[in-house]
């Protein structure tokens, strides 16, 4: 059994905030703000799944990513299902997903270049404890006064169609042709199998999983890694010491030991749960 712990990488952004989640460092008050922190594996590896944590005090662009045939026939390694895990929400928070009918892409692109796209979209509140399952294909965007944690396939291929009159790039034509404008559809979600144990997510990219206090075996197929997020809490895993804000990959089989009042994440390629 291997469990290693992850290197930070905190990422500033405009849009960010001072004010992070325990077990992060707020940066300096006259600091930029910190908008994302990803954890990184060692060495040069591109590992199948990405960690990260988002920190909004803006909305975020209106954006879509590809699937997997999508990114491979413009040399791309994999496509970008992602999810998010809603940790603290300001009261009129909101994150859209799919559009409020389904729309032409014509209809789509117009929207997206004089703006009446904030209006398309369909803008969903959001609290402490929800959980989305956002689909390559699906157009979205994250609001502001939201902390979350996301798990995704490990590309940063990302369209953006629409950005406030921000002055970035848009990339309208890839964003169009990749976009499912259509209604969002929840992912199912198998929900509680016992042993504080719930699964959020069960494929077709990953399975995420959230564990509470106590303690379990974990034991990882040959050559499937799984990634242990600590929300609050902490513990040992393989006799590897853990606490909130960190996150650890885990090979091979393990005893964890998750002190009371820990809030685990577990996630793992693939399509079914180990």
């Amino acid at each position: 059994m291997t469990a290693t712990l992850l290197a930070t990488h905190r990422v500033e952004k405009p849009w960010g905030r001072h004010t992070l989640w325990p077990g992060f460092e707020n940066p300096a008050p006259e600091g930029d703000p910190v908008g994302e922190i990803w954890f990184q594996t060692p060495g040069d590896s591109t590992p199948d799944l990405l960690i990260k944590y988002l920190f909004t005090s803006e909305k975020l662009s209106v954006q879509v990513h590809p699937n997997d045939e999508q990114a491979h026939a413009v040399g791309l390694p994999r496509g970008k299902d992602e999810c998010w895990v809603i940790l603290a929400a300001e009261p009129d928070s909101t994150i859209a997903l799919g559009t409020r009918f389904p729309t032409d892409r014509e209809t789509l692109r117009e929207a997206a270049l004089d703006g009446s796209i904030e209006d398309l979209l369909d803008w969903k509140p959001v609290k402490a404890g929800d959980f989305f399952y956002s689909a390559s294909g699906t157009i979205h965007a994250i609001g502001a006064g939201i902390t979350l944690v996301e798990v995704q396939q490990n590309s940063e291929t990302t369209y953006r169609l629409y950005d406030y009159g921000r002055p970035r790039e848009l990339h309208l034509d890839q964003g169009i042709a990749v976009a499912e404008p259509v209604p969002f559809v929840p992912h199912p979600m198998p929900g509680d199998v016992g042993n504080g144990r719930d699964i959020l997510v069960e494929g077709p990219k990953f399975v995420l999983e959230r564990w509470q206090a106590g303690s379990r075996e974990v034991a990882m197929p040959e050559g499937i890694t799984g990634w242990l997020v600590a929300l609050t809490g902490g513990g040992t895993i393989g006799g590897t010491a853990f606490r909130a804000g960190q996150c650890l990959t885990v090979t091979g089989e393990a005893r964890l030991e998750a002190d009371e009042g820990s809030d685990l994440l577990f996630a793992y390629p693939g399509d079914t749960r180990i």
